[in-house]
């Protein structure tokens, strides 16, 4: 997937399958779609050579920039080291700990009171093949973030954004719109990187939005429900559900909800599937 670098530095040849942006208006754009960040910190996923590191520095009250890459992260460091507001963090961000990053801290002077941060924004490129990782590892920590703004493949934004029915619609579609509202903002060209990639990049803005209170499902349980429901897409819910719930609670759990066994969890909006959860968790001993 593309990564970010800056326009004015002398093309890279790619590492690992990397594609860097070059468009300075496109840089721009993507960073626009953030918002005010003057008050905000600011997590950046992959800042590559920094083409949008360099327009945040100067708008972002703090800046954390999580670069995997070791080479990259020594000249973001060396680019921006002079920078007050800028953290370049040489580190994997399925491995960051978001609760010591962005968690309540201690307060001052009086005991047992706690500062909460402002939610902070996100913004960078997702890898395709751990998009999905990383999108479910950001909404595990969702009580620490705003806004979003992601460049993702664009199949795999169409997938996100996508609406129950269509055939895009899946498990990462759930839970991307189960935690935020999902906005798809415009598509970046082959040519805006360099090399040029054989894929288009979408950019996708996530408001968080968390729809658990409203829904009732409340916990981890639902998404390990929505797992099941589309553990194999070609198969009815029916058939997915069973093997985890006793067919007799299955069975009056969807009659509850008016959702026909035969349907297919692509069909059901996050209502429905919260309805058919709430009716197996009501039906469990002890509840």
């Amino acid at each position: 997937m593309p990564r970010a670098i800056s326009a004015r530095r002398p093309q890279a040849k790619p590492k690992l399958g990397q594609h860097f942006l070059t468009s300075s208006d496109w840089a721009e754009r993507i960073v626009d779609a953030l918002g005010d960040v003057s008050g905000s910190t600011v997590l950046e996923i992959g800042p590559g050579r920094g083409i949008l590191t360099s327009l945040l520095v100067p708008q972002a009250r703090r800046l954390i920039a999580v670069e995997i890459d070791r080479v990259l992260a020594a000249q973001l460091r060396l680019k921006f080291g002079m920078a007050r507001n800028v953290e370049v963090l040489e580190a994997d961000i399925l491995a960051i700990d978001f609760d010591s990053l962005f968690g309540p801290k201690p307060g001052l002077g009086r005991p047992g009171i706690e500062i909460r941060p402002d939610p902070a924004k996100v913004i960078g490129n997702l890898p395709y093949y751990i998009t999905s990782e990383i999108l479910l590892r950001l909404f595990e920590y969702a009580k620490y973030f705003e806004t979003m703004v992601i460049m993702v493949q664009r199949e795999v934004a169409d997938r996100i954004a996508a609406a129950p029915g269509g055939r895009d619609y899946g498990l990462l579609s759930a839970t991307a719109q189960l935690y935020a509202r999902v906005e798809k903002l415009f598509t970046l060209p082959p040519g805006a990187f360099a090399p040029p990639p054989k894929v288009h990049s979408t950019v996708l803005r996530l408001t968080i939005e968390p729809r658990q209170q409203e829904l009732d499902v409340a916990g981890d349980g639902f998404i390990d429900f929505l797992r099941a429901s589309f553990g194999q897409k070609r198969k009815t819910l029916w058939n997915n559900l069973k093997t985890k719930y006793e067919e007799p609670r299955l069975k009056q759990a969807l009659a509850e909800a008016r959702v026909k066994p035969t349907a297919r969890a692509e069909t059901l909006s996050l209502e429905q599937s919260a309805a058919i959860y709430r009716g197996l968790r009501s039906a469990e001993p002890g509840s």
